[in-house]
């Protein structure tokens, strides 16, 4: 794991806690941050992608080990608005 890396560690939760504090700390982080995830409930190989996608977020990582899920979420730069008219 990286130190620029935000850990949340949701292992002994159960569905929707493991998704719910990815959400947190993906809205709570900068730009670019990178969030990784650790949970052991089943749901979090279907839950998490499909919350990365609703937010704009890029999956760079997935695996598992010891029957522990890890994600490495990379929060989208918030796009530049135009400006608007006066």
């Amino acid at each position: 794991m990286s130190s620029d890396e935000i850990l949340i560690d949701a292992r002994g939760h159960r569905c929707p806690v493991p998704t719910l504090r990815l959400r947190r700390a993906l809205e709570a982080a900068g730009d670019g941050a990178r969030v990784r995830l650790l949970a052991d409930d089943p749901l979090a190989r279907i839950d998490v992608p499909h919350l990365a996608a609703a937010l704009g977020a890029e999956v760079l990582e997935r695996g598992e080990a010891a029957g522990v899920f890890i994600f490495l979420i990379a929060k989208p730069p918030t796009e530049a608005r135009p400006p608007s008219d006066p």
